[in-house]
């Protein structure tokens, strides 16, 4: 029923007109609503989403500095893709594709671009890889009609949409209990000469850590040496690729590889920006398959372009750079050692309460606590979840892992910029209070469980 015209200048002069009101939910409107009105009710709505501070699920970044926020405010209106009309936003585009060439250690002149996110990157960066194994084929008189990708269960689930979407056999390493990344013991059996390429993950979702990617590299250099099997390395770094190179800068999983031909990462992850933001980085000009990329001329000039999305905007890319030339080496480091120092706080703290059991302490690792409770209990995981939502805001994942580790429910504490000392021993306690209330109430109410649904986090 809609308001009386005294209601409605009794509410713009007193307060807010949807106080009493019904908010448009299903049907267009009729009627417009000055923007004051729009704003309070979109502001409404959010006021009851979860605070960004306490989600410890998201790897995406939630704060960012007021002169960052002011180039992305600056520059929603700008469509990245005209390259004609903003020859500037190209020229920083292929600034930090350079940069990250550099960081990644690639060994020449190199060429990638920037992607909606890791996920774009990845199928981009697949197709590249069966774009390149058809030519191969071709090459040597075999045939192109089964193409296989190599991973292990420990990726995104955008692999696994990769192969469905475009046709590829995907060949997925199983998980075990006690074993939560893939190595070349667990690669070679996969690998034929209709293997398009492996994909191993730098930092994984489920609990930090990277897969084996040297020990796939020296298997993969070997099947070239020994099988005339030329298969590319292609390293998922979209949680890692912005913390291998600050906080272990002697680890080898990039282009200091043979056989990594191609990198993704978040920006809007561990590279400290909004999303969306990703960026997919060649070792060679070679390595991106010539027949993926486009040339058109309707925006003002010929542009190559080599993307699924198309329109986008130019902020996020600009913001990338603000980063890099305001942070550089020195600043990412000290900022990805502040994370690790506070994960490493967070862990001991969880050790000395003796309730969990800490997933892969002292290796390499993100910044975060991957942990599982020890010891029989009234209570799980899930429940401990639910309680730090309830009682405390505290946004902390629970979730089992994948086959054949299934069985094995986790939680895992994401530590970023925003998470301070402070925070982190509040947590700890906030933790060990949700576990003497399920002790108190035997665990939390099925009902109560189910309003809440967690998962590993993106």
């Amino acid at each position: 029923m809609s308001a009386s015209p005294d209601a409605n200048a009794d509410a713009a002069l007193f307060g807010n007109r949807f106080s009493t009101q019904e908010v448009p939910t299903r049907e267009f409107p009729d009627e417009g609503m000055t923007s004051t009105d729009a704003m309070r009710l979109v502001s409404e709505d959010l006021a009851l989403e979860g605070d960004p501070g306490r989600n410890l699920a998201t790897f995406v970044t939630t704060w960012m500095e007021p002169e960052a926020q002011r180039i992305v405010a600056e520059n929603l209106h700008r469509n990245f893709i005209d390259h004609a009309e903003y020859p500037r936003t190209a020229e920083i585009e292929q600034r930090c594709i350079r940069m990250l060439a550099d960081l990644f250690h690639a060994p020449g002149e190199t060429t990638g671009a920037r992607t909606q996110g890791s996920s774009e990157a990845i199928m981009l960066g697949a197709l590249s890889l069966k774009w390149n194994w058809r030519k191969r084929q071709e090459a040597a008189g075999r045939p192109t009609t089964s193409p296989n990708l190599v991973f292990g269960g420990d990726v995104h689930v955008v692999w696994e949409k990769f192969c469905r979407y475009f046709d590829v056999e995907p060949r997925i390493v199983p998980l075990r209990k006690g074993k939560y990344t893939i190595g070349p013991e667990d690669v070679e059996p996969h690998v034929d000469e209709n293997t398009i390429g492996v994909a191993a993950v730098l930092g994984t979702t489920f609990t930090g850590h990277k897969d084996d990617v040297v020990g796939i590299n020296e298997l993969l250099v070997r099947l070239k040496q020994e099988r005339d099997m030329d298969v590319p390395l292609h390293v998922d770094g979209a949680s890692g690729g912005f913390v291998w190179p600050f906080l272990y800068p002697d680890s080898e999983w990039d282009f200091r590889l043979e056989q990594v031909r191609s990198i993704n990462v978040s920006g809007h992850k561990f590279g400290l920006v909004y999303p969306g933001i990703g960026w997919l980085i060649f070792r060679e000009k070679s390595d991106l398959a010539r027949d993926l990329v486009f040339e058109e001329n309707y925006l003002g000039k010929t542009d190559a372009t080599f993307t699924l999305n198309f329109s986008t905007g130019s902020a996020m890319v600009l913001a990338q750079y603000y980063n890099f030339v305001r942070y550089g080496r020195a600043g990412y480091g000290y900022i990805m050692r502040n994370m690790q120092t506070n994960a490493m706080a967070l862990a001991e703290k969880l050790r000395d309460l003796g309730r969990f059991e800490l997933i892969g302490v002292g290796e390499e690792q993100l910044p975060l606590v991957a942990f599982r409770l020890s010891g029989d209990n009234s209570y799980d995981e899930f429940d401990i979840a639910w309680q730090l939502s309830a009682e405390r805001g505290w946004m902390v994942p629970a979730y089992t892992l994948p086959p054949d580790a299934q069985d094995v429910t986790i939680m895992r504490a994401l530590v970023k910029e925003t998470l301070s000392r402070e925070h982190v021993d509040t947590l700890a306690r906030d933790i060990e209070q949700a576990c003497l209330t399920l002790e108190a109430k035997g665990g939390a109410h099925p009902s109560e469980r189910e309003q809440m649904v967690v998962g590993p986090g993106h």
